[in-house]
């Protein structure tokens, strides 16, 4: 009986060795192990067998598929290897690799961390607030009146609820000094939102950046002092900056600034990038009667205000000539800046 054991399994190795893919490694596992395979037939012997005789025939049994199971699984990892290195057949391995694409931060990204770090340094510290706002934060504490254009619904988005997308960030400077008492020395980045036609210049979403500092004896040169030095920080010491008289209902006096905007290929041209001024004292008193007491009275403390937009020192620093290039999400520009 072990004979036949023992030749069932010289065919079924000589079959596993004989086997050139799978599918014929397979059929060989079949022929043998399966359920009407050799192997298996021999096994149902088992209960024919007289009792003295059953152990040696099981452990010849045992053996057996062990030898063949054996067998399989090292020529199905042999027809594997082969298969890999056929599939490698004809690579040139000293080739260098494909490079893969480096992904970048976005230009606003970018051109806001740079503001921020040259405005901390000099000594502001980051705030912020919510982007829905009510009126007294983003027009009546910034004595805006009733009438004032912006406050139009043809210029701002309001909710039914009487709440409206703020459309700018000053209204983080407000709820500062509700909260905190001078001097104050804040910057507030974030979106902004105004009803205005999308050109190449203008967004009806965009991001700002505003500064307020707050003590006493803050002076209009102290103004120039910090915006002249952010920006030829910002763009380099040659940078061509001018202030231009202006009225902000929450500044007196108040002033545009402009940049030159070098774009290759065109004329140089002024771009404004930003409004500032010395704080109204309308705008303190607002303050005083929100906070219940006179700590920001206009006799004890003045502060001078800015807010420009991100997306237009992006087109400076980088000679963009159409703000909306940064909002198209086109690959094609943007990677230009990873």
């Amino acid at each position: 009986m072990n004979a036949d054991l023992a030749a069932i399994q010289d065919d079924a190795l000589a079959a596993i060795g004989a086997a050139a893919d799978s599918t014929a490694l397979e059929q060989a596992k079949i022929d043998f192990l399966g359920k009407k395979g050799r192997l298996t037939g021999a096994s149902a012997l088992m209960k024919t067998l007289p009792k003295e005789e059953k152990p040696a025939f099981g452990q010849g049994l045992n053996a057996a598929r062990q030898a063949i199971t054996a067998a399989l699984e090292e020529k199905q990892t042999a027809l594997q290897d082969a298969a890999d290195l056929a599939s490698v057949a004809g690579i040139d391995v000293t080739l260098p690799a494909r490079g893969l694409p480096i992904g970048g931060l976005h230009p606003l990204t970018r051109i806001k961390d740079d503001a921020i770090q040259i405005l901390r340094r000099m000594g502001f510290a980051l705030a912020e607030g919510p982007e829905i706002e009510d009126e007294f934060h983003c027009f009546d504490a910034l004595n805006t009146p009733a009438d004032h254009p912006a406050r139009n619904e043809k210029d701002t988005f309001y909710f039914d609820s009487g709440k409206l997308l703020r459309t700018h960030t000053s209204s983080v400077q407000v709820r500062t000094m509700e909260g905190q008492r001078p001097p104050v020395r804040i910057i507030a980045p974030g979106s902004a939102y105004r009803r205005d036609e999308i050109d190449a210049t203008h967004l009806s979403v965009f991001n700002q950046l505003e500064g307020l500092f707050v003590a006493e004896n803050v002076s209009l040169a102290d103004l120039k002092g910090t915006l002249i030095y952010f920006y030829q920080e910002l763009f380099g010491a040659d940078t061509e900056l001018q202030f231009r008289p202006h009225f902000f209902p929450f500044t007196e006096p108040s002033f545009e600034i402009d940049i030159k905007l070098h774009v290759p290929g065109r004329e140089p041209k002024w771009i404004e990038v930003a409004g500032c001024g010395i704080v109204d004292p309308a705008v303190f008193e607002a303050i005083c009667k929100s906070r219940g007491d006179d700590v920001y009275h206009p006799d004890k403390v003045t502060g001078f205000a800015f807010g420009m937009g991100l997306d237009r020192l992006a087109m400076i620093k980088w000679g963009i000539k159409d703000i909306r290039l940064l909002i198209e999400n086109d690959t094609r520009f943007l990677s230009q800046f990873a």
